[in-house]
């Protein structure tokens, strides 16, 4: 009896083991969250992937983290800013509400204070939809009873820290949404602008968060005036540009709003001036954009001119 007993334990336990090894190799059908990273000055890094680009500023006393991407990447985040700097994150800075900029805040530590404009931070509350972007569910920061939240704001300008470690904060108006932060950082001429220049294309207008598409294109103008001493210019999702570039993508979004205003005023339907615009030939770097991101900003506009 205690032969056989012994023998189903071993046939037991040898059944275990293969489970055991057959669950740890099987194969996984989420991507490895990969983070890379972009060294602009010495301490100063972006971090691509996963959302919107992270810069992450090493100052004398902490780390300085201007946006925290997709749900779920703040522990890499968090892990790959490790690797840079043995510094504790202090500050994280969101430029505007859209989740794939703000929803990894609620994996940093609770100690950590985190700032926004004004607008921005009542909309992180609601984490309302985005204007032409498929619904997402659930609002991150309710289900984490509030964690992440902003609980400092600006209205027009702020500055966090002193000497080469000092943040200056700027509003400059309505665009993308109507709480878009332009984070500098004047001791290295550099400053993030989040996804009111996310790149060279024809940007994402979210009405429903406040954006504007007769507004932006002056916003634009305003921070290109207003960007003092500055040489490089960090995008929302792209690679870093400058601020001759930023002008003049000020006057690509005013000439695209000028567009949408002559095709109202011949009376042509919102699909009629969509499928007929083409991107200027002078913005030869300009990517072109998805049929349905230039419906939705034709709509946007002829909403705002009605």
């Amino acid at each position: 009896m205690r032969r056989i007993t012994v023998l189903m334990a071993l046939v037991a336990a040898a059944a275990l083991s293969v489970a055991v090894k057959a669950a740890v190799e099987q194969p996984s059908n989420e991507k490895p969250k990969l983070i890379e990273v972009d060294k602009l000055r010495d301490n100063l890094f972006v971090l691509r992937g996963g959302g919107g680009n992270t810069a992450v500023f090493v100052t004398a006393d902490g780390v300085v983290v201007v946006d925290t991407k997709l749900p779920g990447w703040g522990a890499p985040l968090l892990a790959k800013i490790k690797e840079l700097t043995p510094k504790p994150v202090t500050t994280i800075i969101n430029t505007h509400t859209h989740f794939d900029h703000v929803s990894g805040n609620v994996e940093f530590p609770a100690n950590v204070e985190v700032i926004a404009h004004e607008n921005t931070a009542a909309l992180m509350k609601e984490m309302r939809s985005v204007t032409g972007v498929a619904p997402q569910s659930g609002n991150i920061f309710t289900e984490h009873k509030g964690v992440g939240l902003a609980k400092r704001t600006f209205t027009d300008t702020l500055s966090v820290g002193k000497g080469a470690d000092q943040v200056d904060l700027h509003y400059f108006g309505r665009g993308h949404t109507n709480g878009d932060a332009w984070v500098v950082f004047p001791s290295l001429r550099t400053a993030h602008a989040g996804d009111i220049f996310s790149g060279k294309n024809l940007p994402l207008l979210d009405a429903n968060n406040g954006g504007s598409g007769v507004a932006i294109g002056d916003t634009l103008a305003k921070a290109a005036a207003g960007l003092k001493n500055v040489d490089t210019i960090i995008t929302g999702h792209s690679t870093q540009m400058t601020v001759a570039d930023l002008s003049e993508y000020a006057d690509f979004n005013k000439a695209f709003l000028a567009a949408v205003q002559e095709g109202k005023k011949a009376g042509r339907s919102a699909d009629d001036i969509a499928t007929s615009w083409t991107i200027p030939a002078k913005y030869t770097a300009y990517s072109a954009p998805a049929a349905s991101r230039l419906k939705s900003n034709v709509e946007v506009i002829l909403g705002e001119l009605k």
